[in-house]
C-alpha cells in the first residue's frame, strides 16, 4: 500500500490508481457524454460557462488540464449534481 501523500508537487510513483492522462481522458469523456445527454452543443456549453469553445474541445479530448473552478462551471451548466 502506498504511503500517505504529503503534498509534494509530484506524488510518488504508484500513489494514484491511474495516470493523470487517464484521468483527463476519462473526465473529457464524461463531460462530452453529459453534454450530449443534454443535447447541448459545444458552442452552447461555451456560452453558458464563459469558457472558449476551443478549450471545451480540448477538455473533451483529454488535453485540457481543467481547474476546479472551470469544472464547477461546466457541471453547473450541464446540471450535474
Amino acid at each position: 500500500m502506498p504511503s500517505a501523500y504529503s503534498g509534494e508537487l509530484n506524488p510518488p510513483e504508484g500513489f494514484l490508481p491511474y495516470s493523470e492522462n487517464e484521468f483527463l481522458s476519462e473526465l473529457g469523456r464524461r463531460v462530452r457524454a453529459m453534454r450530449a445527454m443534454r443535447d447541448m452543443s459545444r458552442r452552447e456549453l461555451a456560452r453558458r460557462t464563459r469558457i472558449s469553445e476551443r478549450y471545451i474541445a480540448r477538455i473533451e479530448a483529454g488535453k485540457g488540464n481543467v481547474s476546479i473552478v472551470l469544472l464547477l462551471r461546466i457541471a453547473h451548466a450541464i446540471r450535474v449534481d
